[in-house]
């Protein structure tokens, strides 16, 4: 029983979302196979990848209203004070933007960075460069959620990327969210972009691996200044 347990652990569910793909990717594996047998075993692999890429692993997220906490798995690309897009409707003032970027290889599920109330919800069509860039903010596809918190209104923008092609939102206005909830999911490759109103102190570092619904990005109501990293 305990080796039971201990294989059901370790295995990462699969999100639904995924479902087809892997299906899709496992059938023609079988049938390139038919055709010339080594590439059913290269079929086999992309379907591994597949259903690597739509994992979905459990988390445990930081229950306190003063922290912002990743929405993505992936690599931190900006920290930066910019003006945000304009259907989120939060004004024309610099906020604090904190960007990750998630590659092919980074887990694709969304989580809400704060505690709070959905206030709306943006889509807006685009072109789709490589999210790591600073234009992609404006230029690429994008899907944005303001979220009403104790401290202000906060921004979540989905960002599709050079591969993505499909972002999905399950979140509705007018309902709650938890941070660490899931909302969302992007394929194949993109990035985050999360909009804090003033009094928010970074807690992450460019280059920085974060990991959804655990890292702490930013800190609300704090007498620390920003932290000092060390690269080793």
């Amino acid at each position: 029983m305990s080796l039971f347990n201990t294989v059901r652990n370790t295995i990462v569910p699969v999100h639904k979302e995924g479902y087809p793909f892997v299906a899709a990717f496992f059938v023609a594996s079988l049938i390139l196979g038919w055709i010339f047998k080594p590439l059913f075993w290269i079929g086999m692999i992309f379907t591994l990848w597949c259903a690597y890429f739509f994992r979905d692993p459990e988390r445990v997220t930081p229950q306190d209203d003063d922290l912002v906490i990743s929405p993505a798995d992936g690599k931190v690309s900006a920290i930066q004070m910019v003006t945000p897009p304009a259907e989120l409707d939060l004004g024309s003032e610099p906020m604090l933007r904190i960007s990750v970027f998630m590659n092919v290889f980074n887990c694709h599920v969304n989580r809400a960075p704060m505690r709070g109330r959905i206030v709306s919800i943006n889509y807006r069509s685009g072109s789709f460069v490589n999210a790591e860039l600073d234009k992609a903010s404006e230029d690429n596809e994008r899907n944005g959620l303001v979220i009403e918190t104790r401290h202000g209104q906060i921004g979540v923008v989905q960002i599709a990327g050079l591969v993505a092609r499909r972002i999905l939102c399950w979140a509705n206005p007018n309902e709650p969210v938890d941070a660490g909830e899931r909302f969302g999911l992007i394929r194949f490759g993109s990035r985050l972009d999360v909009f804090l109103p003033a009094g928010a102190a970074p807690r992450v570092s460019l280059g920085q691996v974060a990991i959804a619904g655990e890292t702490v990005i930013a800190e609300f109501a704090s007498t620390k200044g920003p932290i000092i990293s060390r690269r080793s």
